[in-house]
């Protein structure tokens, strides 16, 4: 089985840490993570080096034509928004869409994607503070402002850099497996999962250091307890606070609400546990806090668009060895 190519589009005046986050995702060698080894291109869609902002110069060892053989191509940002995108850019991503490719556009790599009509009819996000322009270049696209990611199945687009790095462990959790997305979000140190819908700016709670911690020892309380039952007011008294402050605390800190961070992370559990345990269905279903196979059901196919069996089926081969 050949290794899966990826193609990211470099140009000039890209910002190298835009250009980072598609390389650290899937540049590098993860095959110890339970991930293939990539094919990663780095494709010039200009010739010669190529000047960012931070006066370094970049060589892309190829050029567009290396889209052609791709099966995920990323725009990992974008330049000059008030010039349309270069025609042959525009023809890559439309033609490699054809073909069947993912085309993923983080940050203002949304812009050119939309320019293609890509995201013509369909629900698409970027960077916040450039919604208003992408709405008015773009009208026939359903911008989502206030999300990190939205995955079209087949296009996918994502806010700032961040974002676009949650965007990047989806395709991972999507396509291997959430504990692979897992291992490679601890190698690198980041959060093991923001849900797409969770909100792009979450402004920093002002708390004092014994909410703060009321706050967090709560919240850990219930990460490892997912299959207990956890209601907002006994985790609010968990936390110290009213049902009230507790609930304006934890929006501000998560971005969500608590139900939705604690049906997210009881979807997570369920993932892992169906890639790596001979559990049956309604025994997941048990240990990751649903209570019943049917509401195990009902939130994997809200949120995964599948069912537990067939999720078990695409991933339990990806099971560590010593599980």
């Amino acid at each position: 089985m050949s290794n899966p190519v990826i193609a990211v589009i470099a140009f000039d005046g890209i910002s190298p840490f835009h250009l980072s986050v598609p390389c650290l995702v899937f540049g590098e060698d993860h095959r110890g993570l339970g991930l293939p080894r990539f094919d990663f291109h780095v494709c010039a869609l200009d010739e010669g080096p190529l000047r960012t902002g931070t006066g370094l110069q970049l060589v892309a060892p190829q050029g567009l034509d290396a889209v052609a053989g791709a099966d995920i191509v990323i725009v990992p940002s974008w330049r000059d928004l008030d010039r349309p995108p270069p025609a042959a850019l525009m023809t890559a991503l439309a033609d490699a869409h054809r073909r069947g490719a993912l085309i993923v556009g983080l940050c203002l790599g949304a812009f050119p994607i939309a320019a293609a009509g890509l995201l013509d009819g369909r629900e698409a996000t970027t960077h916040w503070a450039y919604a208003e322009r992408f709405s008015a270049l773009y009208p026939k696209v359903g911008l989502r402002p206030d999300v990190l990611y939205v995955d079209n199945g087949d296009v996918m687009t994502s806010a700032g850099v961040a974002a676009g790095l949650d965007c990047c462990l989806h395709i991972v959790r999507s396509r291997y497996g959430a504990e692979a997305a897992l291992r490679l979000s601890r190698q690198l140190v980041l959060a093991p999962h923001r849900q797409g819908g969770q909100a792009q700016f979450i402004e920093p709670p002002v708390l004092n250091a014994p909410v703060a911690d009321g706050l967090n020892r709560a919240v850990e309380k219930v990460r490892v307890t997912l299959g207990q039952a956890h209601s907002l007011d006994s985790v609010a008294v968990e936390a110290g606070m009213t049902r009230r402050t507790f609930t304006r605390r934890f929006q501000k800190a998560f971005g969500t609400s608590f139900g939705n961070w604690l049906t997210d992370q009881r979807v997570i559990l369920a993932q892992r546990l169906l890639e790596a345990s001979a559990s049956s269905i309604e025994e997941i279903a048990f240990k990751a806090g649903f209570g019943t196979s049917a509401s195990l059901r009902q939130h994997f196919a809200a949120r995964l668009k599948t069912s537990p069996a067939q999720y078990r089926l695409a991933f339990s081969k990806h099971r560590p060895a010593a599980a």
